[in-house]
């Protein structure tokens, strides 16, 4: 591994510090907060601005904002992401961590559409396919998913509908579903016990993009005989933990776990 450079590291750091707050910080605001000297601090703004990563604003006279180069940057970043391959790399992590089966889903219509998959290595474990259709209700991706829609479309996907039971399990009452839905946003989290396969619970967490909205969903699915409520409280931090991660990948800056 080779050495880093000092110079450039306080460059990211000083760049770093506009993702907070309001997006404008001065020369002295950066000098305290990283504690450089402060002929080394105009020399790196001066040398930003010079390169339009940073931009002085004339109405603030010593004061800076991100410029147009770091939104080039981060637009070429966003056009080479790929969701199914990092929800892959971000699922395979989370596996390792759990040694369960691991899903990433989007939704489509009233279906979840699972994008990754990684499976457990223990002999009995949930089988399933990337690729693979269910109804979201019968499923925790799909329950998580459901209860991030606004009111008016999650009206629009389940308003007369029949929804199909997986199990006897399955929540086929729409009441039911809601305050279900309900729940799941309150707890930022869902579950589901055997509503999509009999021997099998999963819990889910959302994975949002740079806007904040949520665009996947990804779950831990286990065998009942490995299911209690102490794995249940471990494997739904792990899934929410996975979940962030893979949001902040696709630049998501919510809190970190």
């Amino acid at each position: 591994m080779g050495r880093l450079v000092p110079a450039v590291t306080r460059a990211l750091d000083i760049l770093e510090l506009f993702l907070e707050g309001d997006g404008t910080l001065s020369a002295p605001e950066v000098t305290r907060r990283l504690q450089l000297p402060r002929t080394t601090v105009h020399e790196l703004l001066t040398t930003l601005a010079a390169r339009s990563y940073l931009v002085p604003l004339p109405e603030q006279p010593g004061r800076y904002r991100l410029g147009v180069r770091t939104y080039q940057l981060g637009s070429r970043y966003a056009e080479q992401l790929d969701l199914a391959a990092e929800g892959q790399r971000v699922a395979r992590e989370v596996a390792e961590t759990c040694d369960e089966t691991v899903h990433v889903a989007v939704l489509e219509d009233t279906d979840v559409i699972y994008i990754a998959k990684v499976d457990s290595t223990h002999a009995v474990r949930m089988v399933s396919a990337a690729g693979r259709r269910l109804p979201a209700h019968c499923t925790s991706v799909g329950k998580m998913l459901l209860a991030s829609l606004p009111q008016h479309e999650l009206d629009a996907r389940i308003e007369g509908r029949d929804l199909v039971a997986m199990t006897a399990d399955s929540l086929t009452d729409p009441d039911a579903l809601r305050t279900e839905l309900t729940a799941i946003r309150e707890r930022g989290v869902a579950t589901e016990h055997r509503e999509s396969n009999p021997d099998v619970s999963c819990v889910a967490a959302p994975v949002r993009d740079g806007a904040g909205r949520v665009v996947a969903a990804l779950s831990i699915s286990v065998p009942m005989i490995r299911w209690t409520e102490e794995r249940e409280a471990e494997l739904a931090e792990l899934a929410a933990k996975g979940a962030d991660d893979l949001s902040a990948s696709l630049g998501h800056r919510g809190a970190a776990r």
